[in-house]
């Protein structure tokens, strides 16, 4: 049967539209191209910025229980075609149809939490010090949004962008990774079903991403940037953002620590790091990418880690029981590789996987006696590698946690209550899995410290993000 949300057009001003000019989507775990779709330019962009914002003039005039019961019909939507949603992204990132099937879930988490979230923007009064004097604040949307999307996450990352943003009253100009476009267009198609103005929610589809960037950047009908990827592309764009001083989110790249402590259970441990490490190939923004494992359980946990992943099953992500799919294409591969070999020749030693099975497969992995001095101890990986050092005492292991510019996510395995709470405190990033690998949450704020970000997402933080607060005086008796 066709899947009918499998759309190859760009969506502007409510009109899917086609170009003469198109790139190939490429599905990574066969290398066969699923479709092509519009190479739209800077000059589409612009003309989609001029769109959304005539279509703002009157969607920020709608009440806000007209929005959120407009996106709550969305949220009703992706539930109705999860099984259409799921197979898209696997054949676009090629991330196992499970995991898939959980990312729909997850993404219209966003939309259900911001569709009730929205009513609750909250403004105050405020006592006045000055007689005849009335004070008070309101919230309103910021205007035109600008949203930059990965291709490791084509759904969530979308959503808790766009719902947020227009159950304030925003409209959006929204450019998705082009390794991962088709999940945008198919949300942009469930959101017109659901009620959604047209030019409210535009969907720019090309491979230009430095060109549309800018243009997103320092166009000034744009009042809000909010994009997700890499540290270096975000320096970018908050550098062309500050020519008309917008308003900015960046959820940027992570460096993640797993600690493993003396008391910890090495057990759940294992099962924790597993889920943290191995979703979506480890190509995650908050994947583990330095296990921290003090001496005295070094040796058990690194056995049984290494017999937990010499387990995982890698394939094609419709093929069914798979865990592990393939990377995103060449570049992620090659620094895979390069990263394992480094860890090599630094004295780092292999204690399962370590080679490309084929094509972009490249098996589960686990590095041991890994020295701080290799690569994958400063640089992100973003793959299938476990890469196991070994720390002392607890402040040993905080410190080497917090030796990164990065601070999106840490985790650590404790269970001493007083240790909890203690080693929480000291770790330098945005936010923290005690005994657990899996940490995001629709009604949690998401995002980082030092270069891993600016903003929060998610949770009645990531309301306020897309929101101006306006302060009203009243004068006179």
């Amino acid at each position: 049967m066709k899947n009918t949300l499998l759309i190859d057009s760009a969506y502007i001003n409510g009109k899917f539209i086609k170009s003469k000019h198109t790139f190939d989507v490429v599905n990574p775990a066969t290398g066969k191209v699923i479709a092509s779709l519009p190479d739209l330019k800077v000059a589409d962009c612009t003309k989609a910025i001029i769109d959304a914002d005539k279509a703002w003039k009157s969607w920020k005039n709608t009440t806000v229980l007209e929005r959120c019961n407009t996106v709550r019909k969305w949220y009703d939507l992706i539930q109705q075609y999860k099984d259409d949603l799921a197979e898209i992204m696997t054949l676009e990132s090629g991330k196992p149809l499970s995991e898939s099937r959980v990312e729909v879930d997850y993404g219209s988490s966003f939309v259900e939490w911001f569709s009730e979230e929205g009513k609750r923007a909250y403004g105050e009064t405020i006592p006045s010090q000055k007689k005849g004097t009335r004070m008070l604040t309101i919230r309103q949307g910021v205007g035109v949004v600008a949203a930059i999307t990965p291709w490791n996450f084509p759904l969530a990352m979308i959503t808790r962008k766009v719902a947020p943003a227009l159950v304030s009253g925003c409209t959006i100009v929204l450019k998705p990774a082009s390794q991962t476009p088709f999940s945008a267009i198919a949300l942009a198609k469930l959101a017109e079903d659901a009620g959604i103005p047209k030019g409210v929610f535009n969907v720019i589809t090309g491979k230009d991403s430095a060109g549309i960037g800018k243009e997103l950047a320092t166009n000034n009908l744009i009042r809000k940037l909010s994009f997700t990827g890499s540290t270096e592309v975000g320096k970018t764009l908050i550098e062309q953002s500050a020519s008309n001083i917008k308003k900015v989110s960046m959820e940027l790249g992570g460096n993640a620590p797993f600690l493993v402590f003396n008391d910890a259970d090495i057990d759940a441990a294992v099962e924790g790091a597993i889920a943290g490490k191995f979703r979506n190939s480890g190509q995650t923004c908050v994947s583990i990418n330095r296990f921290l494992i003090q001496e005295e359980v070094y040796d058990e946990f690194s056995m049984k880690l290494s017999h937990a992943v010499s387990k995982l099953k890698v394939g094609n992500g419709l093929d069914k029981g798979v865990q592990v799919g393939p990377l995103i294409n060449t570049k992620g591969l090659e620094k895979v590789q390069h990263h394992v070999q480094d860890a090599l020749n630094h004295g780092a030693e292999l204690a399962t996987g370590g080679k490309v099975i084929k094509d972009l497969f490249f098996q589960p992995t686990v590095l041991t006696n890994v020295p701080k001095e290799a690569l994958i101890f400063r640089e992100e990986t973003f793959g299938p590698i476990c890469a196991l050092f070994s720390f002392k005492t607890e402040d040993d292991g905080i410190a080497m946690a917090n030796a990164t510019e990065f601070g999106l996510a840490s985790y650590f395995y404790s269970t001493n209550i007083n240790r909890c709470f203690r080693v929480a405190e000291q770790l330098e990033a945005g936010m923290v899995g005690i005994n657990t690998g899996l940490i995001s949450n629709a009604a949690a704020p998401f995002g980082g410290v030092k270069q891993s970000g600016v903003g929060r997402e998610g949770s009645k933080h990531g309301l306020d993000e897309y929101m101006e607060l306006k302060y009203i005086c009243f004068g006179g008796e």
